[in-house]
């Protein structure tokens, strides 16, 4: 067992990245071919501990939660805020959940991402409108998402004049539409940020859901950074690496970070089911997501 673990770690440790351009933290200015499936290593390498034994030092701040509610016309939308727990202020970051909706699971990832020193404003839309788990999607919800990014960054607490949108699952698909449809990336939005995205709307046909992505993917102008595993569902790992070639075609900032080894909802599966796998994904995405929002809002300091 000893042996098969270390092989493993060695194995996973290869996360293969593509980038264009390459992402904060890591070697400026590489670039690496889409379907590269070697492990890039100005991607990852570090000088300080393999010459120093230096590990990396993250930001790690205790979280307070606080519970909120903004409106969207005639709807009052319940959400949450998470922030480091003391009185100095942090960038914005709009973490909009999935098609499971608002869990105690999905809380945890949202605390995890304020202790890398943000604020969080994390709306459920589905208690919103008395949604229960849907397979169908609401648009008007997107409206719902999109007020949150006002509500967000009119909070005192928060030092940045843009947000990041950050999601997973369809909530992809959410802040997508709020990036494009909405016009948010013009004027409020610095970079988005999904785990295993839907780049698709859920409405669509069969074939749209399996051969083809959202169109408004094709214009998103931000920054964007992608996280999947290698076994994602093969109907959303295609529309999702299809997407991330067409913007790199187009010579967009878009990151796509590829896990081997690891499937779906690795970032929030429970510890009965959970594996050595999804902690070491998890664990390496919210760390690069972290770099990459500090970078891409910094600019944007009140």
């Amino acid at each position: 067992m000893k042996i098969t673990a270390l092989s493993f770690v060695t194995a996973f440790a290869c996360a293969v990245v593509v980038s264009s351009p390459a992402m904060a933290g890591f070697a400026e200015g590489f670039q690496t071919p889409y379907h590269a499936i070697a492990n890039p290593q100005e991607q990852w390498w570090d000088d300080a501990w393999w010459d120093r034994g230096e590990l990396p030092a993250p930001q790690n701040h205790k979280v307070v939660e606080r519970t909120v509610s903004y409106q969207n016309g005639d709807v009052e939308v319940p959400a949450v805020v998470l922030r480091p727990d003391d009185d100095k202020q942090y960038p914005a970051v709009l973490f909009q959940h999935g098609r499971a909706g608002w869990t105690d699971l999905i809380n945890r990832h949202a605390r995890r991402v304020a202790a890398r020193g943000f604020v969080v404003l994390a709306p459920d839309v589905y208690a919103a409108r008395f949604i229960g788990r849907p397979i169908e999607h609401d648009y008007a919800t997107e409206g719902d998402v999109n007020a949150g990014v006002d509500y967000l960054l009119a909070l005192p607490d928060v030092s940045s004049k843009r947000a990041c949108l950050y999601s997973h699952t369809r909530g992809g698909y959410y802040t997508l539409k709020v990036a494009v449809t909405h016009k948010r990336q013009d004027d409020a939005v610095a970079c988005y940020v999904s785990y295993y995205p839907h780049l698709q709307d859920p409405n669509a046909p069969e074939p749209e859901q399996v051969y083809r992505y959202a169109k408004e993917a094709d214009a998103l102008s931000i920054p964007a950074m992608i996280f999947i595993g290698e076994h994602e569902q093969y109907q959303r790992k295609r529309s999702i690496e299809t997407a991330v070639k067409a913007m790199i075609d187009r010579k967009h900032d878009a990151t796509l970070v590829t896990y081997p080894g690891v499937g779906r909802a690795f970032d929030f599966r429970p510890t009965n089911v959970r594996t050595f796998a999804d902690d070491l994904a998890a664990k390496d995405a919210v760390a690069r997501a972290a770099g990459f929002m500090h970078k891409h809002l910094n600019g944007f300091a009140k």
